[in-house]
């Protein structure tokens, strides 16, 4: 199988690796999702006026917070762990779970352990946090909860990945400490249920000419825009049904939203603002990204045995 990026993006080198499961080509596919949340009614609005937008993809429930300062945001029972993403924008919060509490003041990627939990707002800002679909409380408050009445049977299930070396507990990796570097593509951070990618920021429009499309066989790819202005390219292949093709889509998106890119469109997105930031979410954890060694957390969360991917970087 040929690379589908150009030789000199560092994806180029990823070794292919085959789909979960062999898929009828006749299965329809999913239409993708545009979700700008300013432009939405809140999911939840608290009585200190900290306003919530839900939305969930296959596997994975995205909760964007426009934080007041002085608010908690509370899980109670949680069955697993869950993701809060913090960037250049996100409010400064205190993180207590697990009998451990930690305050979070810079960009990081920080996980939650399942059970009981609480993150206040030390600062008005945005809260990001990325749940799984087992939170069904949260699965049945989101502002798409149509797109999903029927399965996405292209999509791959949720899975479990191996509980974290030393045990479920609140971990905290602060952005500052996994600069970017050469020949790791973006800052990739691992859990048993979901994989995030910080990309670069990006202080002027890409180049129209160094566009990266391609495609994912089996899996949903959520691009969080939190910074700037893009444009997101899908292109829908033809199934032998030609009831069910769908036409190109080249659509310009604000921030902050979220695309939901279905397998196994061919895709690729084109920031055209001033100043840009792209998070690409997968879940579950790609393991093509993983055995790349890219994942910059992977000694504390190892991959299945049997996969081809190293224990850690």
């Amino acid at each position: 199988m040929s690379s589908q990026y150009a030789v000199d993006d560092i994806r180029s080198q990823l070794a292919p690796t085959a789909p979960v499961a062999t898929v009828d080509p006749s299965t329809p596919i999913k239409p993708s999702q545009w979700i700008e949340f300013l432009t939405r009614e809140p999911t939840e609005v608290t009585a200190r006026g900290s306003r919530t937008w839900n939305a969930r993809s296959a596997t994975l429930v995205i909760s964007y917070t426009q934080a007041r300062k002085g608010d908690t945001l509370d899980r109670i029972g949680q069955p697993d762990e869950y993701a809060l993403l913090q960037y250049s924008a996100s409010a400064r919060v205190r993180v207590t779970a697990g009998g451990s509490s930690a305050q979070v003041e810079e960009p990081s990627f920080v996980v939650v352990p399942p059970g009981d939990s609480s993150l206040e707002a030390l600062s008005d800002g945005v809260i990001i946090r990325v749940f799984s679909t087992r939170a069904a409380d949260l699965r049945a408050n989101v502002l798409n909860a149509d797109a999903y009445i029927e399965p996405d049977a292209r999509a791959a299930v949720l899975g479990e990945w191996p509980d974290p070396i030393g045990g479920f507990r609140l971990r905290v990796y602060r952005l500052a400490d996994h600069p970017l570097r050469e020949g790791r593509f973006g800052r990739i951070f691992r859990t048993t249920n979901v994989m995030v990618n910080f990309l670069a920021e990006e202080p002027g429009p890409r180049d129209e000419h160094r566009l990266s499309p391609h495609h994912h066989d089996d899996f949903e790819q959520i691009s969080l825009a939190v910074r700037g202005d893009f444009v997101h390219h899908i292109r829908y292949p033809w199934g032998p049904d030609s009831t069910q093709w769908r036409p190109d889509e080249s659509r310009r998106i604000a921030t902050p939203s979220i695309c939901i890119i279905p397998p196994p469109t061919i895709h690729t997105t084109q920031g055209v603002g001033e100043y840009q930031q792209l998070i690409d979410i997968f879940s579950p954890p790609r393991v093509d990204f993983s055995a790349s060694g890219w994942v910059v957390n992977a000694a504390d969360y190892p991959a299945p045995a049997g996969r081809g991917i190293p224990d850690g970087n």
